[in-house]
């Protein structure tokens, strides 16, 4: 009984409460708000979620806010204990390369072992179980044969009908110098065109700023990727409209931080475009029929995405 009546006393007392929060926000579970439209289509700018910190091991605790980690990395990959890796087309909560302050939320491409196209059609994913595997679990799906060996198209798009390119082939204002496109795509000099991400992968590998191989086959230029082993290639379903693991390259599991759970609020944002936030008014506006729905039920509920245009700066 005095056990009973110490925990009842602690759990009641400010010391307690702070403690289990604390414990809550770093082992079970902690709020994030999506702040750009990467994952449009399924996930949406202002799109406030709770994130399952044990979906894929426990990571080591930071200071909210700091970031500052609280316990040494023992094993090397910022885990206390390692859990089960991101399965293929998992959203997924991580820190990009080289940034631990930032969260990004994409969803899961590829895994190690994978390899990895993206063509000017659409993304492509060669399995690392091989032409069985694909035959087995993808035996609907587009395949195409790239570097003599068969891939699947958008394997998940069928699945998550929130994947999507940009209307009218996904096209992105951005400003460019002929110089840096016309070799590869004829373009013609002006201070702005619009570009579809495939576009702009070859303005960035000018200046080596990507996170894949230009190769070139039968007259067709794609870019190519195979996963190291323990790393994931992350990509928006806003596919035109996302900085990815495309540009800045695959994550490995030491930056994993978690999956997302289900939304306790949503709001417009600035530049949200289903509310036509550019006039003050319509700016932060609640999306009532988001409000405490898995991630699950998000996707499960998405419309097939016709797309949009949308400003792109680089």
């Amino acid at each position: 009984m005095k056990i009973l009546r110490w925990i009842s006393n602690f759990v009641s007392s400010w010391t307690g409460a702070i403690v289990i929060v604390l414990c809550l926000v770093f082992f079970v579970a902690q709020g994030f708000i999506i702040p750009s439209r990467s994952m449009v289509g399924s996930l949406y700018e202002g799109d406030m979620m709770f994130v399952k910190k044990y979906s894929y091991g426990i990571t080591i605790p930071k200071i909210p806010w700091l970031e500052i980690p609280i316990l040494p990395d023992f094993h090397g990959n910022r885990h206390l204990i390692e859990g089960d890796r991101p399965k293929r087309g998992d959203i997924v909560v991580f820190n990009p390369p080289g940034d631990d302050k930032t969260y990004y939320v994409k969803r899961n491409f590829a895994i190690g072992g994978d390899k990895v196209i993206f063509a000017k059609d659409g993304m492509y994913l060669r399995p690392f179980e091989g032409d069985s595997y694909i035959d087995t679990h993808f035996k609907d799906y587009e395949t195409k044969e790239f570097l003599n060996e068969r891939y699947v198209k958008e394997p998940y798009a069928r699945e998550y009908v929130g994947i999507h390119y940009g209307e009218k082939g996904g096209y992105i204002e951005v400003p460019y110098s002929s110089e840096y496109i016309g070799p590869y795509l004829g373009a013609t000099v002006s201070k702005t065109r619009a570009f579809q991400s495939y576009d702009l992968m070859f303005i960035r590998a000018n200046s080596g700023n990507i996170g894949m191989d230009m190769r070139s086959e039968n007259g067709e230029k794609f870019f190519y990727k195979e996963i190291e082993k323990d790393c994931f290639f992350m990509v928006g379903d806003n596919r035109d409209n996302s900085e990815d693991s495309r540009f800045w390259g695959v994550v490995d599991y030491s930056r994993i931080v978690g999956q997302p759970w289900f939304t306790y609020f949503s709001i417009t944002l600035t530049d949200s475009i289903e509310s036509e936030a550019s006039n003050p008014i319509n700016r932060y506006k609640v999306r009532w029929k988001r409000m405490f729905k898995g991630i699950e039920t998000l996707q499960k509920d998405a419309q097939k995405f016709e797309g949009e245009i949308r400003p792109y700066e680089i």
